[in-house]
């Protein structure tokens, strides 16, 4: 029987990607990729010849059986994303599932997440914190944001460029216009940036400076 390899792929600087990362990916029967084309970039650096099947949102229930079939004939597999952590946020949950429901070893590589250096550096605690990831675009998204504001836990977002300031702005909505927050965008990349500061300023600078690139949104808990 064959094992399903989870492996992180760096969110922004190549360097971030381990050595084990590499190896596996080159021993690696098949790699399931979100994205063929931007997995092949990765590829290509590291200079991985393997074959890639595409597995993301839209194919993965018509995609998993196969997987499963192809684990329990003796073929191990790995599943990277665009970037970060499989499952993060990204496809990954369901192939997880129906292997452990298949008695197949599941093994997940520690590496790249958007949101652990985003958190660390935003200078808000960290010791205790929630992870939502993307809110609801719309169907949810109120009643989610009334529930997070009773949140006294730190809470982490996953946000778009084109919807951060909307979001921010409904934060400050819910949550009070004084309530502490980060945005981390471009993560490990050149232009890696960080803000800080009250609801009102980050919506302030955010309606100057139009934002870029994939953001987190890291924001204090109810006091």
């Amino acid at each position: 029987m064959g094992k399903l390899y989870i492996i992180p792929t760096p969110v922004g600087n190549l360097e971030d990607m381990t050595f084990r990362a590499v190896r596996l990916l080159k021993d690696a029967a098949l790699i399931l990729a979100e994205d063929t084309r931007t997995t092949g970039i990765l590829l290509k650096h590291f200079d991985i010849q393997n074959k890639m099947q595409s597995y993301h949102k839209f194919n993965e229930h018509k995609a998993v059986s196969h997987i499963v079939d192809r684990l329990n004939a003796g073929e191990d597999i790995a599943l990277v994303s665009d970037a970060g952590t499989p499952g993060i946020s990204d496809p990954g949950f369901l192939v997880v599932r129906e292997c452990v429901k298949a008695g197949i070893d599941v093994e997940c590589l520690p590496g790249a997440t958007a949101f652990v250096p985003a958190l660390v550096s935003s200078g808000i605690p960290c010791d205790r914190f929630c992870f939502e990831g993307f809110l609801p675009q719309k169907k949810g998204r109120m009643t989610r944001l009334k529930i997070l504001a009773e949140e006294t836990r730190t809470i982490v977002f996953y946000e778009s460029p084109h919807r951060v300031l909307k979001t921010l702005t409904q934060l400050a909505e819910y949550m009070g216009e004084d309530r502490y927050a980060a945005t981390c965008r471009e993560i490990s990349k050149v232009y890696e940036q960080t803000c800080r500061g009250t609801l009102t300023e980050l919506i302030s600078h955010f309606s100057v400076n139009e934002p870029r690139g994939e953001f987190v949104i890291v924001l204090s808990g109810k006091n």
